[in-house]
């Protein structure tokens, strides 16, 4: 059974600038909110970093699954940018459980 998520390319796009990045996502709903949260990493890239170094903080993230506002924050060790974000993420998620699955 596949998983909530996304894990592939994807586009950030702030103005008129848009960068081809790798993005591993994933979401829950939260039933505090009655919301639908989803997080994740942009891969390290050197031009994400100068965009963000340049004062840009929140984009636009697009997968071919979707887009949502999000902004940059929290970079790791790694040179990678959180993402993140509730109520419609940037990817399909799971609605329905597949035949025979009695979670």
């Amino acid at each position: 059974m596949k998983d909530d998520g996304y894990d592939g390319p994807a586009q950030i796009i702030f103005g008129s600038t848009s960068l081809s990045v790798s993005v591993r996502l994933a979401g829950h709903f939260d039933a505090i909110s009655g919301s639908y949260s989803w997080y994740g990493r942009v891969a390290a890239d050197p031009a994400v970093a100068a965009l963000v170094d340049g004062g840009t903080r929140t984009v636009t993230l697009r997968t071919p699954q979707g887009e949502a506002e999000t902004p940059l924050t929290d970079v790791d060790p790694w040179g990678r940018y959180r993402v993140e974000g509730f109520g419609a993420p940037p990817f399909d998620v799971l609605t329905d459980l597949p035949d025979g699955d009695t979670r």
